[in-house]
């Protein structure tokens, strides 16, 4: 066992001294190819490959600038085992190529210890400036949105002094002792005339130097990607993409197809589209879109049937329009029998019509229809096979719809004195539907039938209504515009027999609370099959009559009236009639104001006033329901006035007021009034808006001659009874009033003191503002003379007057206060002593005091 261990050492000592000597063997690896490639600032280095390891070589990679080899990369690259004995290998600078030399070098790794010699430095030169500066990029189109350095080399004895961008200034980076450069952080696309950056260069001479590069976005996917055919038998494919980069005319786009399941070569295409002929027998197709530019290229993959991508396309149509409908004819061009074809037609304004095209061969055909007259219209066409994918449309073709006349009739009726005759006004309005300008109506035929008995009249083109007679049956009629160029449509209207006509409709006042219009409505007619229709008079109800109408759908029974069409003050009647098949029937009449006004018409007073003593009765005279009053009458006022009454403004006052609000009675009694006594009384007729004018008449009350004669005798029999009950003591009483007219004894007065004093007070009586006594009270005063008690005074002291005092004399107290005395007897002079006197007091004026 030893000489065999001793045997494998050896051996291994033998192996690993034949390792040792094979390393030191290695040689100097050599470059053999540099290629600058400027566009992308790239170099490709080249060198052959030494083979010496079973896993692969290690190589290490430097890479310098300028002339002293100023390394700036340093990279180890492991090299597989290839079959090649070349290896190829990039490495891309943010410096451009031209700026300054760049050099390379390689050498060999053995057992991540052992190196071999550093190959030759391997030199790209820069470029060298002999006049001017040069800039670098030059001209070139860069990647937006990714940083860039820019370079000046000077000519010798020229030092850059500034680096600037779109006149910005830059900080400078010296690359070498002539060189400077600048970095700009995310290149972006200016919006501009010709969407570059400027950059410039300055030096010590002071000069300026300019070029300008180009910032551009790469290529892009094309997106929606996606072929057809029309005739299964070239395919077109289609794609959209970005419209900016579409016009970049600084990096042109390249789009290239390829078929990957055919051996058809790459097809050219243009920016948006790809056309080419199909290939027999192939169904299934693997397409792809390559767009390539400066900056790179995308790709993008598609595949489809070509039985399921058929897109029908129409060579050529025409349009035949008329009045209300027209007709689209179209060919195909391909004959595709294998499909069912269907096609769309718009029209604008309108809508999309979708049919089936069953016609045979390649011919098509559709009837548009609810169109309006006298329009202009656009139509297009497309088709699609098997209703899946669409065809492109058809350039837009404009016609322009007939004109259409279509009467609207309408009819008034009047009973004739021969009750089997009637009198039928027809009118009608001609709107046309679209430009009334083009059309030109030569006429009117009026045709009508009653009884089996058909009547036609011709009307020139300036009449719009016809008179014509008829019995009590129903009667058809029909109104037809006569036109040069259009159609028109026949207008019917029925007139119901005589006996279908009701005349106990209903009648509704309407209420005119706003000056905006007539807001009408009525209850559903369930045997109104065709609608209603309301007319009234454009003038109200003034004679003579212009009709107008106005024709509601089925079930809409409220109308609006836009107050702009009528008169303030103006009674207006619209009759409402529901349509049926055998005529339209009267449903009601509702008659109103679009603005009721106060000043309307006196009443006629009747002369002969019927009157009492303490009442008058008065009538008058009124057309209340005169359909030229300005507002409804709801009634009369009456106002009352007592002349000679006077307020203190001067003007006579009422009495009182009477309101009257049947508006149909026209007479009125009038109570409490006095007798023989002028009355003046004011009759105006009342509106919602207040009173109108009035009508005045004076009258004078009677007198009262049995309360005359109540009053005359009342007293005289009252006398009589009195005469009749005191007469026994007749005697008693005449001492009594002897008493009261004879002057007491001892009593002096003087005559001339006592008339000046009731001279006074008749004047100062006189002074005062007269008022009427309606009533007095009358007192009689007797008091018998006391002639055994009154001792005889002395006659001087009867002239001599009272002495002054506030008791002293009667003017000094009010003439109602004033107390006569019982015992007072004025002794006249030149009478007899002994005369009985009686005084008669009006209590009105003089109120005694108790």
């Amino acid at each position: 066992m030893i000489p065999l261990r001793i045997f494998l050492v050896c051996l291994l000592w033998l192996c690993l001294t034949s390792s040792e000597d094979t390393v030191w063997q290695l040689s100097r690896p050599s470059i053999t190819h540099l290629q600058a490639l400027s566009d992308r600032q790239s170099l490709l280095v080249s060198w052959q490959l030494n083979h010496s390891g079973l896993l692969g070589d290690v190589y290490e990679i430097q890479i310098g600038r300028t002339l002293n080899h100023t390394i700036i990369y340093n990279r180890n690259i492991s090299v597989a085992s290839i079959d090649s004995h070349e290896y190829t290998w990039t490495w891309t600078s943010d410096l451009p190529l031209e700026c300054v030399d760049h050099s390379v070098r390689i050498r060999i790794f053995y057992n991540d210890s052992v190196l071999s010699p550093w190959s030759s430095w391997k030199t790209n030169d820069g470029a060298k400036a002999e006049n001017r500066t040069k800039i670098f990029p030059f001209q070139r189109v860069l990647r937006e949105g990714t940083s860039a350095m820019f370079c000046c080399v000077p000519p010798l004895g020229v030092n850059i002094t500034s680096i600037s961008i779109d006149n910005k200034p830059h900080p400078l980076i010296n690359i070498s002792d002539k060189v400077k450069a600048i970095t700009v952080e995310k290149l972006t696309i200016l919006e501009s005339i010709i969407d570059a950056v400027s950059i410039k260069c300055s030096d010590d001479a002071g000069n300026n130097n300019h070029i300008l590069n180009y910032p551009s976005s790469p290529p892009q996917k094309p997106k929606n990607l996606s072929c057809g055919t029309s005739d299964m038998k070239t395919v077109t494919c289609t794609w959209d993409s970005d419209r900016k980069q579409e016009l970049d005319k600084h990096n042109k786009k390249t789009h290239t197809l390829h078929i990957h399941n055919s051996d058809q070569p790459p097809i050219l295409c243009e920016q948006l589209s790809c056309t080419f002929p199909a290939i027999p027998q192939l169904e299934e197709y693997n397409i792809s879109v390559e767009v390539k530019d400066l900056l790179g290229k995308e790709t993008e993959s598609y595949s489809f049937n070509i039985s399921d991508r058929v897109f029908p396309v129409v060579a050529r149509y025409s349009v035949s329009p008329g009045a209300t409908d027209t007709t689209v004819s179209w060919f195909m061009l391909w004959d595709l029998p294998q499909v069912i074809l269907f096609c769309q037609v718009t029209t604008v304004p309108g809508s999309t019509t979708v049919m089936k095209c069953n016609s045979v061969g390649v011919f098509c055909k559709v009837k548009l229809e609810h169109l309006q007259p006298n329009t202009r219209y656009t139509t297009r066409v497309r088709c699609s096979a098997d209703g899946r994918l669409w065809g492109k449309w058809t350039p837009p073709v404009t016609f322009k719809t007939y004109p259409l006349v279509t009467l609207d009739v309408w009819r008034r009726i009047t009973q004739l004195p021969d009750q089997s005759s009637r009198q039928v006004t027809l009118m009608w309005t001609p709107p046309v539907t679209g430009s009334a300008a083009t059309v030109n109506i030569e006429g009117y035929k009026v045709q009508w039938s009653q009884g089996g008995r058909n009547q036609t009249e011709l009307k020139n083109n300036g009449q719009t209504q016809a008179e014509v007679s008829i019995g009590p049956g129903q009667c058809d009629f029909t109104v037809q515009a006569v036109v040069n160029i259009g159609s028109t449509v026949p207008a019917q209207i029925t007139v119901p027999q005589m006996e279908g006509q009701e005349n106990n409709t209903s009648e509704k006042w309407l209420s005119s609370s706003s000056a905006a219009g007539f807001n009408l409505s009525w209850e559903q007619d369930e045997t109104a099959t065709c609608g209603y229709t309301v007319d009234w008079c454009i003038l109200g109800n003034a004679v003579p009559c212009t009709l107008r109408w106005v024709k509601m759908s089925e079930g809409n029974n409220t109308l609006f009236l836009p107050g702009r069409h009528f008169k303030a003050g103006c009674r207006y009647t619209f009759s409402i009639y529901g349509c049926r098949e055998n005529g339209h029937r009267l449903l009601e009449m509702q008659t109103g104001y679009l603005q009721e006004l106060k000043s309307v018409a006196s009443p006629s007073l009747v002369e002969m006033v019927q009157s009492t003593s303490s009442s008058v009765t008065l009538e008058w005279f009124y057309s209340e329901d005169d359909a030229s009053h300005s507002a409804f009458i709801t009634g009369y006022l009456i106002t009352v006035q007592e002349l000679g009454s006077v307020t203190l403004s001067g003007h006579v006052s009422d009495l009182l007021n009477v309101l009257v609000s049947d508006p149909h009675r026209k007479s009125v009694t009038i109570d409490g009034l006095q007798q023989n006594q002028e009355y003046t009384f004011c009759v105006s007729a009342l509106t919602k808006e207040g009173p109108g004018q009035a009508a005045s008449i004076t009258v004078r009350t009677k007198t009262n001659y049995s309360a005359l004669m109540v009053k005359i005798l009342t007293p005289f029999f009252l006398l009589l009874g009195c005469t009749v009950l005191l007469w026994p003591q007749r005697k008693t009483l005449q001492r009594g009033l002897m008493g009261i007219i004879f002057y007491p004894a001892g009593m002096n007065i003087k005559t001339p003191e006592l008339d000046r004093s009731l001279q006074e007070t008749g004047e100062w009586l006189q002074s005062q503002k007269p008022e009427e006594c309606r009533s007095c009270d009358i007192e009689i005063l007797t008091n018998r003379p006391l002639l055994n008690d009154s001792p005889l005074r002395d006659p001087e002291a009867l002239n001599t007057l009272p002495p002054p005092g506030p008791q002293s004399s009667p003017l000094t107290l009010p003439l109602s206060c004033v107390r006569l005395q019982a015992e007072y007897r004025p002794q006249l002079w030149d009478t007899a002593p002994l005369q009985q006197t009686t005084y008669i007091t009006n209590k009105s004026y003089f109120n005694t005091t108790e």
